[in-house]
């Protein structure tokens, strides 16, 4: 089905993307990112939660506009199954915009209308990777796509400005390494490694939430403390000496029993088992995609250092998705590049309805 809607012709439209800890929204205007946020929304508490995050951005969404929406929340256990989580999502979309101008990414069935959605659920759940992989692929035609989030990485690969993925559903995509389930500040440690080197020996981890990968970016210096939404995992400090106490517990000490630099160290050692993990898949994708060795890296999400690292790592040029996106300003770029699915759907729902 192509749309046509009274959007044709308008200048501004609002891309959204509905996930399960946030909820992200990119303005355009004149196919041009002019705005991008993103705010904590906890979905498995129900979407009473995404309606209170909604209502931080609504000042900015006023007026005459068109919305564009993808969405990764339905996955989430406030929901009995993936197909409930859709129809409710979708239920809360037309409460809360309406149904005129209101369109759905279907993925691999492009944009729908809302009421044509409900019978779309296999290709709209967790499609937001989709988008951000299919502009990526028309603006750099060769390359490797790898969005790095709060709590998952996605890796695609594109070649002629086609996607090659091999799975599609969340479930099909573990297996063949484009979904990684590891993300830059909401992942416990416990699902990184089972053992950490403490002063040479290899050290069982506590199995608790302890701690979580925003400690790591915090005591390695590579964490905007923006991207970090959520409270600590033991709810006190976010600050170096509270990161390094809560990785302390993780081996059952406390941070006095090591020297700072030691805790560092060990902070270095999870990241770069993190970037492993990362880079297992990567390598897969790209090795079954038989992608030129000269095909970029496109990095998006808030997790960009780690993909910065990777594309070293894989000896390929690196391109930040928030640079290769037109963008009204800098700022606006980079918090496209942290709101990637979002300014993807709106992008590209710009590109083929907008003139």
């Amino acid at each position: 089905m192509k749309p046509r809607t009274a959007a044709e012709g308008k200048k501004t439209l609002f891309g959204w993307d509905i996930g399960g800890a946030h909820l992200k929204m990119a303005r355009v205007e004149g196919g041009r990112v002019t705005q991008a946020r993103t705010v904590k929304a906890s979905m498995w508490l129900g979407l009473d939660e995404v309606r209170e995050a909604l209502g931080q951005l609504r000042p900015l969404f006023q007026g005459d506009a068109s919305h564009v929406f993808t969405m990764t929340g339905e996955l989430s256990d406030g929901f009995p199954s993936r197909e409930a989580g859709i129809r409710q999502i979708l239920d809360f979309i037309a409460e809360e915009f309406g149904r005129d101008d209101v369109w759905i990414y279907a993925g691999r069935s492009g944009f729908v209308a809302l009421p044509h959605a409900y019978d779309l659920g296999a290709d709209i759940a967790s499609a937001n990777w989709h988008a951000t992989a299919e502009l990526s692929a028309a603006i750099t035609g060769d390359g490797l796509f790898v969005d790095m989030g709060s709590t998952t990485t996605d890796i695609l690969a594109f070649r002629n400005g086609r996607l090659c993925n091999d799975g599609y559903s969340d479930a099909e995509r573990l297996l063949t390494g484009e979904l990684v389930y590891t993300g830059f500040t909401r992942s416990a440690l416990i699902g990184i490694a089972e053992r950490v080197p403490v002063r040479g020996t290899m050290t069982p981890l506590m199995n608790e939430y302890f701690a979580n990968t925003a400690d790591l970016g915090r005591i390695l210096g590579t964490l905007d403390e923006a991207d970090d939404h959520y409270p600590a995992a033991d709810r006190r400090a976010k600050s170096l000496a509270g990161s390094i106490g809560r990785i302390a517990r993780m081996v059952g000490r406390d941070s006095s029993d090591l020297d700072e630099g030691e805790w560092i160290d060990i902070a270095r050692w999870f990241s770069e088992h993190q970037l492993r993990m990362i880079h297992d898949g990567a390598f897969r994708v790209a090795a079954n995609a038989k992608l030129d060795r000269n095909a970029p890296v496109v990095g998006a999400g808030i997790g960009r250092p780690q993909i910065m690292q990777l594309a070293k790592r894989l000896e390929r040029p690196y391109v930040d998705f928030g640079t290769l996106v037109e963008a009204s300003s800098e700022a606006a770029g980079n918090e496209a590049g942290k709101a990637a699915p979002a300014a993807a759907v709106a992008l590209l729902w710009s590109s083929r309805h907008i003139s």
